[in-house]
């Protein structure tokens, strides 16, 4: 019993292809009952009637209001426990969706479809930005993370729901449950997907995105794991201590070697305010 969902905004070239393969794919693999909930999040452009006419549940918003709230609205709407997500630009392969259902019903509480292939790697400027994130969320995560955002994944319905406070109802949502998930403990697994060229044009706006995912990764740790964001500030701290120390002495300059101590009571005090931090997230946590 599988409820796929897929947002959509103005993506008629892909949508009825979309349903048709994820269909094919869950027929194939004999994965009945399911249900195909495709969230019109304000296309303009006919996508909800399309979808509609190849048999899938629509639901409407009356203007385009973000990716992951499309997400949320429709998880919340889904019959079913177990859920899948995809895009509706023909991008993910919806072929290898038994291969992440077979995965997760071993016991994973997400398994996440990790791109690969040409299509993954297009752009020079993509690249060097998503290993600048990737790097920033595994130091939050504390673990490798093959692809932080990946859309296509497979979770239990009522877990992600738990966690829909803390996750972005925007292009961040994959990136923001992907670390809630993990810095709860959750078991994610990761299979490679043959990544494919979208149809049509992409939605994501690079730097605006790339800049609220960055924020949306900061809120994560700050909320899940304090002491991290304070333990990094104090070392910055301590490498500026470390400078002006060892320029002070080197150059005989009083006003350095002054700073240098700064910084390293400043340290100090930063380590402090995390370990007050996480206490006062113990008191919250154990609240009714």
């Amino acid at each position: 019993m599988i409820s796929v969902v897929i947002p959509a905004l103005n993506e008629r070239n892909g949508i009825v292809e979309t349903i048709d393969r994820a269909k094919a794919a869950l027929d194939g693999a004999q994965l009945t009952p399911y249900e195909i909930i495709i969230v019109d999040d304000g296309s303009a452009d006919g996508t909800g009637e399309l979808a509609e006419q190849a048999g899938a549940k629509v639901l409407r918003h009356p203007h385009n209001i973000g990716y992951g709230r499309s997400l949320k609205d429709g998880i919340r709407a889904a019959s079913y426990d177990t859920i899948v997500i995809s895009d509706a630009d023909g991008s993910y392969p919806m072929e290898t969706i038994p291969a992440l259902v077979a995965r997760f019903n071993q016991g994973f509480d997400m398994v996440v479809g990790a791109r690969t292939g040409p299509n993954y790697r297009e752009s020079r400027l993509k690249s060097p930005l998503r290993a600048i994130l990737k790097a920033i969320v595994e130091f939050t995560a504390n673990r490798e993370i093959p692809d932080i955002n990946s859309g296509l994944r497979v979770f239990g319905r009522q877990v992600a729901i738990s966690y829909f406070e803390h996750v972005s109802d925007l292009f961040s949502f994959t990136t923001s449950l992907t670390l809630a998930y993990m810095m709860n403990a959750k078991f994610v697994d990761y299979i490679d997907i043959d990544y494919k060229e979208r149809i049509g044009r992409s939605k994501v706006n690079l730097f605006r995105d790339s800049i609220r995912t960055l924020q949306y990764v900061l809120e994560a740790c700050t909320y899940y794991n304090p002491l991290k964001i304070f333990v990094l500030l104090a070392m910055m701290c301590m490498a500026l201590a470390l400078v002006s120390l060892i320029g002070g002495i080197i150059l005989q300059v009083v006003s350095a070697f002054v700073l240098g101590v700064g910084a390293i009571l400043l340290s100090i005090l930063v380590v402090a305010m995390g370990l007050l931090a996480v206490l006062l997230k113990q008191i919250m946590n154990q609240r009714p």
